[in-house]
């Protein structure tokens, strides 16, 4: 096992997958609390007409992504803020139309074929060191986010009109909350994809919520969560031979339904 070390790629994923591992646990927990799963799941396929766009345009598919991420984002927040009895149906006209118009633009690029299953299912083995030095940036921005409003986050998260009572405010946590979404979107479809991006963000703090009691430990409990399931799933789908993105969600999903089960048996 050691001398897998040896290779750089390998070390490179180990350590993309531990650095996203700490902001999807740390996002993954708000996501969860708030609810705005689908919303994420909307952020994440959008930004495939962001990729798209920057293979047809010549630019960073990186750049591309945070761009309609971000974007995307902030219509779905104005939408779920303002017309709440019609916020699914627009997110869900905004994910077809993203992934659509990435798939067009990338058929009308000339001269290049892309390999989609990169960026459907991730390719963590050829994450390059300036992407790992970006993840790095982007979870310190969102550590010291939540360090300076992790009050707010915890009133708004658990009880938003006492927040709002409070002089919370409410609104633009939300949208600096989906901004924080759509920038680990993009961090996280380098590693799993963005098809698969939900299960990480979710997953990890789905199983950390049965077992803590404060959103802090949530959000530790979440990140520790998350980083053995892409450490395991690296190392199963290097030494199988599989896809990685997707072999890291099949070890989240199978510890998913275990602790479904497990919560299912009677005890006396």
């Amino acid at each position: 096992m050691i001398e897998v070390l040896q290779y750089e790629f390998m070390r490179n994923a180990l350590m993309a997958g531990l650095l996203v591992s700490i902001a999807c646990g740390i996002i993954g927990a708000l996501v969860v609390v708030n609810r705005i799963v689908f919303i994420s799941g909307g952020i994440a396929h959008a930004s495939y007409g962001g990729i798209g766009l920057a293979f047809f345009a010549g630019f960073s598919p990186n750049m591309g992504a945070a761009l309609a991420a971000l974007i995307s984002a902030l219509i779905m927040g104005l939408v779920s803020r303002g017309k709440k009895h019609r916020a699914d149906t627009v997110i869900g006209v905004i994910w077809a139309v993203g992934m659509s118009t990435g798939i067009i633009l990338i058929d009308l690029t000339p001269g290049y074929n892309v390999d989609l299953m990169s960026y459907l299912f991730g390719s963590i083995l050829m994450v390059p060191k300036s992407s790992l030095w970006t993840m790095a940036v982007m979870n310190l921005g969102i550590f010291i986010l939540i360090q300076l409003f992790y009050r707010d986050f915890l009133t708004m998260s658990y009880d938003e009109e006492f927040a709002v009572a409070m002089g919370v405010p409410v609104g633009a946590l939300y949208f600096l909350l989906l901004i924080m979404v759509a920038l680990t979107v993009v961090m996280t479809i380098q590693v799993v994809g963005l098809i698969l991006v939900i299960a990480l963000l979710t997953i990890p703090s789905y199983l950390a919520e049965k077992y803590t009691r404060s959103l802090k430990s949530m959000m530790l409990a979440a990140v520790l969560i998350s980083i053995f399931f892409t450490q395991t799933g690296i190392w199963l789908s290097y030494y199988l031979n599989l896809t990685t993105g997707a072999t890291i969600v099949m070890v989240a999903a199978a510890f998913f339904f275990l602790s479904g089960l497990v919560s299912k048996i009677p005890y006396k």
